[in-house]
């Protein structure tokens, strides 16, 4: 049985254990689950939450007894907070352990890693591309199925326990995707960190208006879905945008320097304005039709290529692979031996 510690049990972290557990029960090895999966955080209530929801097998109140003979740590909280766990764990994690964490930014935390952990375990840096603006009690199972999973390994990552991470996504129905640091950073502060920003932005605006009191009461599909993202974490916001400033701000202004042509042709009258205006908004539709398509249509091809798992097209392979890796206790590495490339 392999053991898995959870460090963070919010949304991402319980819905983690969640679908570990699920799978686990799903393939019962000589009467037992292949996974055993502990749980720790240092908000009491939120491991009791956790438990109660069958998200871990058990929770510890100490980190050290949560971490020490684990096989593999999910790191699951604040961006922030992970350069200080790191530093708490260092001393903790048995000799061959895997970790990865789920933080939206990567170059730091993948610099705090090689700083802090010992050369004797496996750092790889993963991102989730799914979410929700509820805490704990919206976790689920099914959070990451068919969500991609950004995966960034550090120089120093082992072979088995990039297989391991493997494996731990593709129980969770997800697909991995591998991506250097700080390109991740420079492509989700577009889309998914501008977004935030934007959502609260607008949300801000408006309700600073005197006229807000009676405006709201028109608030419909649009509205909502434009601010969605302001109901998420205050905290995780700004954890996420001072970890990846550079990036935030070269998006950001992008965005206004759209607003600010759109405000100029606005401003102006006659048809040629009206022209480039009706020109502003179908390039915006069309962008956006296409990526949808392109999406769908990725989408369908991911699913539709040996999806049975038991035959030997691609899926099939890849399944027997990252799951033989993944119940497969990791190989202990010597300290002198050479890392594989990555």
């Amino acid at each position: 049985m392999q053991r898995i510690a959870i460090v963070g049990l919010g949304l991402i972290g319980s819905s983690i254990g969640l679908g570990l557990r699920r799978w686990s029960a799903e393939n019962v090895r000589d009467g037992q689950p292949a996974l055993e999966v502990i749980g720790f955080d240092s908000n009491l209530d939120r491991q009791s939450q956790a438990k109660k929801i069958g998200a871990v097998d058990r929770t510890e109140w100490e980190l050290r007894k949560a971490v020490e003979s684990a096989d593999l740590v999910v790191l699951a909280a604040p961006v922030l907070a992970l350069k200080e766990i790191m530093g708490d764990i260092a001393p903790l994690l048995k000799h061959g352990a895997a970790v990865t964490d789920v933080a939206s930014t990567k170059a730091e935390v993948l610099d705090w890693a090689n700083e802090l952990l010992p050369r004797t375990v496996s750092f790889i840096g993963g991102h989730p591309m799914a979410g929700k603006e509820t805490s704990i009690e919206g976790a689920e199972g099914d959070l990451f199925r068919e969500a991609t999973w950004c995966v960034c390994p550090s120089v120093q990552a082992t072979d088995e326990a990039i297989r391991t991470v493997l494996g731990m996504i593709n129980a969770l129905g997800a697909e991995p995707y591998f991506v250097d640091p700080s390109e991740h950073d420079a492509y989700v502060a577009g889309i998914s960190h501008l977004p935030f920003v934007v959502s609260s932005a607008m949300m801000n605006a408006l309700s600073a208006d005197p006229s807000w009191r009676d405006m709201k009461t028109l608030t419909a599909g649009g509205f909502r879905d434009m601010t969605r993202l302001a109901s998420g974490s205050p905290e995780m916001h700004r954890d996420v945008v001072i970890t990846n400033r550079a990036a935030v701000q070269r998006w950001l202004s992008a965005y206004i320097g759209e607003l600010e042509r759109f405000q100029g042709l606005l401003a102006s009258e006659g048809d040629d304005a009206d022209a480039a205006l009706l020109e502003f908004f179908t390039n915006g539709r069309d962008r956006r039709a296409e990526w949808a398509v392109q999406t769908s249509r990725e989408a369908e091809l991911l699913g539709g290529i040996g999806n049975d798992g038991e035959g030997d097209g691609f899926s099939g392979q890849m399944g027997r692979m990252l799951f033989g890796g993944f119940l497969r206790k990791p190989r202990v590495q010597k300290e002198e031996s050479k890392p594989p490339a990555r």
